[in-house]
């Protein structure tokens, strides 16, 4: 092991790019040519990238976490220089040696970077106490407005059951989009997703009444959840609570593991970019499930490579399932294999799953690990089944044109391999994958 501890391989590199373009960009940069004084150590990655202009560009990457600084005008986070420098450093150490010397502007980022950090744990830690009355206020104050936002919304899916589900198709979106406003101004984001969802239901092809019904259902129980979150056991009312957009701080104990990046994913509404970082703890057994936002078209901050393994705190949020966690100061990349977490038949996928929506009924998905399951074609499309034949699960629409689904296909070869993916009523979104011949070799499908 060398000072940096652990140089990344290419494809964990790769898996940090914000998108395809990025990627294929920041693949050209990443030759010795445009470089000039690359180095790294104590957890840090530095280079100067020559560009267009007469200045080149300054790059420094600190890998723990990871975080990134380039004087490049790119929004996009992390942009084609770090990942131009960072593949250079996977697969070049003379290019980027290590133990080289620390330029300044290298050592003022980190150093600020580092005493930020420090400053936010010793705040957090030992700041002074906010006042619990005025907090208490605040709290049964936003409490209200989304007790008179739920039962606004009751009212309009009264209205909208009474009046036939077929009249939906003929209002529009507008008046959709109306009420998901009044969720908004009632602070409960959650609500509002939710009434966006419905309003896009009508016409989204046959069968939308069905949908439609099942969603207004759904939304409906979260209401009266909500309504009667002081009579629901704990666990529940901290999902409720989630579930209509209030904040959630981590309520847990911490847990200290060496973590299995096992995939990174970013999906958007126009408003905000969501990052869903999954993590397999290979000592605790535990998955858990870190989010990173970004608005206004600048990328989540947060960004793990996909197949690394990483030493770290994890702090559980409240709530039924306790998936998602805060990551403590620092997630440092170790050495050694990577552990995948084991895995079982369709069944006992299926089984998870049940189990999450009895705790959880508002759940689009459940994240399991299937053992000796084969891609297979069906009537309907892919699937993945027991080797066995007995059971099987459909891959969701979305993947069936993704180029991970041949990439999956592709490590398979017709036997079974290990998949971790999102198991729902939609189907199954596989995620990685293992194969028997490199159990320890993570394999990004996305």
């Amino acid at each position: 092991m060398n000072a940096m501890g652990v140089r990344w391989t290419v494809e964990q590199v790769l898996a940090l790019a914000p998108d395809e373009a990025s990627r294929r960009a920041g693949s050209g940069l990443g030759t010795a040519g445009p470089w000039s004084g690359a180095g790294c150590g104590d957890g840090a990655v530095w280079g100067q990238c020559k560009g267009s202009g007469r200045t080149p560009y300054r790059t420094v990457v600190e890998t723990a976490g990871p975080a990134y600084s380039c004087t490049c005008p790119s929004r996009k986070a992390p942009c084609k220089h770090v990942l131009g420098l960072l593949l250079l450093w996977a697969a070049d150490g003379a290019a980027v040696p290590d133990g080289a010397e620390r330029p300044e502007w290298a050592a003022r980022w980190l150093a600020g970077r580092r005493a930020g950090a420090a400053g936010a744990a010793r705040k957090a830690q030992g700041g002074p106490p906010a006042d619990p009355e005025a907090a208490r206020r605040r709290a049964e104050r936003r409490a209200a407005r989304v007790t008179a936002g739920a039962e606004e919304l009751e009212r309009r899916l009264a209205d909208l059951v009474r009046g036939g589900l077929a009249a939906a198709g003929q209002q529009g979106y507008g008046l959709w989009e109306e009420t998901a406003a009044r969720m908004v101004d009632a602070q409960a984001p959650g609500l509002a997703g939710r009434v966006r969802e419905l309003g896009s239901i009508p016409g989204s092809g046959p069968g939308w009444p069905v949908r439609l019904l099942e969603e207004c259902a759904l939304t409906h129980l979260l209401d009266r959840a909500w309504l009667a979150a002081d009579r629901l056991p704990a666990p529940l009312a901290a999902t409720v609570r989630t579930r209509v957009g209030l904040p959630a701080a981590p309520g847990g104990t911490a847990v200290r593991d060496r973590w299995l990046v096992l995939a990174q994913y970013d999906t958007g509404d126009g408003r905000l970019t969501t990052r869903r970082l999954w993590l397999y703890g290979e000592e605790s057994g535990r998955t858990a499930l870190l989010l990173s936002f970004g608005a206004a078209g600048r990328a989540p901050a947060l960004a793990l490579p996909v197949g690394a393994v990483v030493d770290g705190e994890l702090t559980p949020h409240a709530g039924s399932g306790q998936l998602r966690a805060e990551p403590g100061e620092s997630l440092v990349p170790v050495g050694g294999p990577a552990v995948p977490p084991p895995g079982g038949p369709v069944g006992a996928a299926l089984d998870a799953y049940g189990r999450a929506l009895r705790e959880d009924p508002w759940l689009d998905s459940w994240p399991v690990t299937l053992a000796g399951v084969v891609p297979a074609r069906a009537e309907y499309g892919w699937q993945l089944a027991d080797a066995d034949g007995r059971e099987a699960l459909p891959l969701t629409g979305g993947d069936r044109s993704r180029p991970g689904l041949w990439r999956l296909l592709a490590l398979s070869g017709g036997a079974p391999l290990t998949v971790f993916g999102e198991c729902g009523h939609r189907g199954f979104t596989p995620l990685a994958a293992w194969s028997p011949e490199a159990p320890s070799e993570t394999v990004p499908l996305l």
